[in-house]
């Protein structure tokens, strides 16, 4: 799975300045932030190192003393070391989330409102690898029309879930280089065809729900697929606690395994098509279309004490499960037609957990943060000492780490605030995987300074 996929799950606005504007009258408000950062990065493994066999003179693999074949380094892996703006190019890390927005209301009598919200995301760096084009690109963010009252909010249109607001005021270092959904990979979600309740406060207490009807349609690049037909199978629901410096949430969310199917592998299911690929030393194995059989799910608890007389503290947790539970490789030893097993694309249940703290005296705050990801999977390979990914022999031990493996991150920042609508700060970040010679430019540590100013 790719993060592309993090766009197909449900959405809803809980924040109330987020879906109610502050007037009752027709005329929209016009609102927005700037957000630029000057960058450095030590990104490691830009450029994966490559691998092979070892050959003798006579070209003839080399085994080991357990008639396994050896694998040796046939080129080293290139870093990038190097500056940037605002998460471009290599620089790693989340966007700055710059964005232009209006919203506004209408009194519609007995206490009820008709409320809408259009937002764009602006890009003001390069975001496409091209410095000299200044072409890129302008998103849509919450966008949104609805009715609130009394009884609460309901809105259809695009939103941030439940689940990714439930813990939005936890995180201090929020579209920075150091947030914590491109440090520690927790998934924050926004999505299309969204149909939500708020409830309203109660004593600090706080509800929200919502679903996604896609109406045939997937993402990640799948395309269409006529068996995510449902009203409700993807969901997200959120509970949250905050009155004064104490904030207390609890969120699950739910996406249709059909979201991650196309039309072609929906309809063949475990039948569907396979691509054999000969190993040259132990024979073949097939690489399966990918098929998805069971819901991605997510739950998340968020603990905080925010502002207490300039102190915070927060921590979160999160529970990831079946976000990759698809078949990858089905392989048969030739030797012995016995020795099948399938395994799957990548790790497909994580556990996740960060630890933040903030000091903030006069125009000045301090901040640090500490978090890990444990990522594993649910299938063990057996019967064989390495697989073929993408055409190239791997260890079997570089396979399970790629299945299996922990991610550690942690950052220090300064923020001085020149009014309550302007910020300027400075960070240190560092990013330490498992995955450094498997994934591309997943160990980096990174610099930034950076300005937000809000309208």
């Amino acid at each position: 799975m790719n993060k592309n996929l993090l766009t197909l799950a449900v959405a809803a606005a809980l924040a109330a300045p987020a879906i109610a504007p502050t007037t009752a009258s027709a005329e929209a408000i016009v609102y927005g932030k700037v957000h630029v950062s000057l960058d450095y990065a030590d990104v490691s493994n830009v450029v994966l190192p490559t691998y092979g066999f070892a050959r003798d003179a006579n070209n003839a693999v080399i085994l080991d003393v357990n008639g396994n074949p050896t694998l040796v380094k046939t080129a080293d892996g290139e870093d990038f070391k190097g500056w940037g703006m605002s998460s471009n190019g290599y620089i790693p890390g989340e966007g700055r989330a710059s964005r232009l927005g209006f919203k506004g209301s209408e009194d519609l009598g007995n206490g009820l409102k008709a409320i809408y919200q259009i937002e764009f995301g602006v890009n003001l760096n390069d975001t496409n690898n091209n410095v000299l084009s200044n072409s890129d690109s302008i998103t849509y963010r919450n966008t949104f029309a609805g009715l609130a009252g009394d009884w609460g909010t309901f809105l259809m249109g695009r939103h941030d879930t439940p689940m990714k607001i439930s813990t939005g005021k936890l995180d201090l270092f929020s579209d920075t280089m150091a947030d914590y959904n491109g440090t520690v990979g927790f998934r924050d979600l926004r999505a299309d065809n969204v149909v939500a309740y708020i409830s309203p406060s109660w004593s600090g207490f706080q509800l929200a729900a919502a679903f996604v009807p896609s109406g045939g349609a997937t993402g990640g690049g799948n395309g269409l697929n006529l068996e995510e037909d449902s009203i409700a199978d993807t969901y997200s629901i959120a509970a949250i606690y905050s009155n004064g410096p104490f904030y207390a949430s609890a969120a699950f969310e739910n996406l249709n395994s059909e979201h991650f199917n196309n039309q072609a592998t929906a309809l063949a299911g475990n039948n569907c098509p396979v691509n054999t690929v000969v190993n040259p030393v132990t024979g073949a194995y097939t690489s399966t279309c990918n098929f998805q059989d069971g819901d991605a799910q997510s739950w998340r608890i968020g603990l905080g004490l925010l502002d207490w007389n300039g102190f915070s503290l927060t921590a979160i947790y999160e529970n990831q499960d079946q976000f990759n539970n698809d078949r990858f490789a089905a392989y048969t030893d030739p030797t012995n037609p016995a020795t099948n097993w399938s395994i799957p694309g990548a790790a497909n249940d994580a556990d996740l957990w960060q630890i933040q703290a903030g000091y903030a005296f006069g125009n000045s705050m301090v901040k640090a943060m500490y978090g890990q990801a444990d990522y594993s999977a649910d299938d063990v390979v057996m019967g064989a000492d390495y697989v073929s990914i993408n055409g190239g022999p791997v260890f079997l031990e570089n396979r399970t780490k790629s299945l299996d493996y922990d991610v550690a991150t942690w950052s220090v920042g300064y923020d001085y605030k020149f009014s309550k609508r302007t910020t300027a700060y400075a960070l240190y970040t560092d990013v330490d995987s498992d995955l450094e010679n498997i994934s591309a430019g997943s160990n980096w540590s990174g610099f930034s300074l950076g300005m937000m100013h809000s309208f």
